[in-house]
């Protein structure tokens, strides 16, 4: 597809003069426009490399013209052209963000040549985006750390879903990551420049889970001195993760069940219905098959939060990852303690991944910090990781 330039003027002698210059010397197709009102339209309906804009034009102006292309791609190179008389004003076009202007009367060379440099300048915005992107994308899964083909399939289930607008349900036993699956979830979701909110359902007290989630008015209730506004209204458009859902108490799962199912949600002590547009991911160590049968989980707000799942396995299901994860450790917790180490001896390293590490993750997080602070060489040796509760 040829790469498209938008020209704007409200002279029509203009429009094809330009028009002119620019289709006999390159293979570009140019669109023209008299009206600088219909420009939001013809953004909307092409693919413009570039925009070439007069600055003196009625209804809309020229800084106009370009405040409006921003808006719609910032990655646009916006042209001005200018009379001699009012070349400050397109000096200040360029400091609010127009690549460059041009002067009326204008030969042909200077138009094809800042066009020339317009299009490098935006081959090189799109190349920097790209690369941000892949950084970011790898940043993403650098917490994720390991191997094993259980890891493989992990990444390629959050590539799959991320994008998705289901609700997800991660399990798995305590200590396998399932916040860090959340966040690069988030990361590569079409929300990731808004708020991630993690909340763990299993640690705020059942009287303060509805204010916390929700907010709530001041006076509502007894302590209630000011309003509040909770984790929903605060995460409008981003993705709020409920950790441990299975510890939600009846009475919030059909607050929840509602918000889930409608969007809808009632600050504490206020009758409005306020409406919300939130991602919902939650995470569960627990069996919901088990508390849906005796009574303690709502089978419909089951459904509502498994429509996709992702299962973590344990660690003691994936020991090829124990290597990468303990150097992970290694590294992080020497910096932190402000040591060196070349790294585990053979046995050091054989013993972490003999164990079963009921606790995951976790587990093994905590026994490598615990090596680095008690080794007093620069190796980690089976000595500095045998403590009371390490498993053998």
């Amino acid at each position: 597809m040829a790469t498209q330039i938008l020209v704007v003027d409200d002279e029509q002698d203009m429009l094809a003069l330009l028009k002119r210059i620019i289709t006999e010397k390159t293979p570009f197709d140019v669109t023209v426009a008299s009206d600088p009102s219909k420009v939001g339209e013809l953004l909307s309906q092409n693919s413009f490399a570039v925009v070439i804009t007069d600055l003196k034009m009625p209804r809309l102006d020229g800084i106009q013209v370009l405040e409006l292309v921003k808006q719609h791609n910032n990655g646009i190179a916006v042209i001005i052209m200018t009379a001699y008389g009012t070349i400050e004003s397109a000096i200040e076009a360029t400091r609010k963000g127009a690549f460059d202007y041009i002067t009326k009367p204008f030969r042909k060379e200077r138009v094809l040549h800042v066009l020339e440099q317009a299009l490098k300048w935006r081959s090189l915005q799109q190349e920097n985006t790209f690369l941000r992107q892949k950084l970011q994308d790898k940043s993403a899964f650098s917490s994720l750390i390991g191997n094993s083909p259980a890891m493989q399939r992990l990444h390629g289930q959050i590539d799959q879903v991320a994008r998705a607008t289901a609700t997800i349900l991660i399990t798995g036993e305590s200590g396998t990551g399932k916040e860090l699956v959340a966040r690069a979830i988030h990361h590569h979701s079409h929300r990731k420049d808004k708020l991630f909110t993690p909340i763990d359902c299993s640690t705020i007290p059942e009287s303060l889970m509805e204010s916390e989630l929700f907010g709530h008015l001041r006076g509502s209730f007894t302590g209630a001195l000011k309003d509040k506004r909770g984790l929903v209204e605060e995460t409008n458009h981003g993705t709020l993760f409920l950790d441990e859902i299975g510890d939600l108490n009846p009475a919030m799962q059909v607050k929840l069940l509602r918000l889930l199912q409608e969007g809808e949600y009632k600050v504490v002590g206020d009758t409005r219905i306020r409406k919300v547009d939130i991602r919902f991911l939650a995470a569960t160590h627990q069996n919901l098959a088990d508390k849906i049968r005796k009574g303690e989980f709502r089978e419909d707000l089951f459904y509502r939060l498994n429509v996709i799942n992702i299962h973590l396995p344990p660690l003691r299901e994936r020991h090829d990852d124990i290597p990468l994860l303990a150097h992970h450790f290694l590294n992080k917790y020497a910096v932190l303690n402000g040591k060196q180490f070349q790294g585990f001896t053979r046995d050091a390293m054989n013993f972490l991944i003999q164990q079963e590490w009921p606790g995951n993750i976790r587990e093994l997080e905590n026994v490598v910090e615990r090596g680095v602070i008690l080794a007093r060489g620069h190796t980690i040796t089976d000595n500095d990781l045998c403590m009371p509760g390490a498993h053998g």
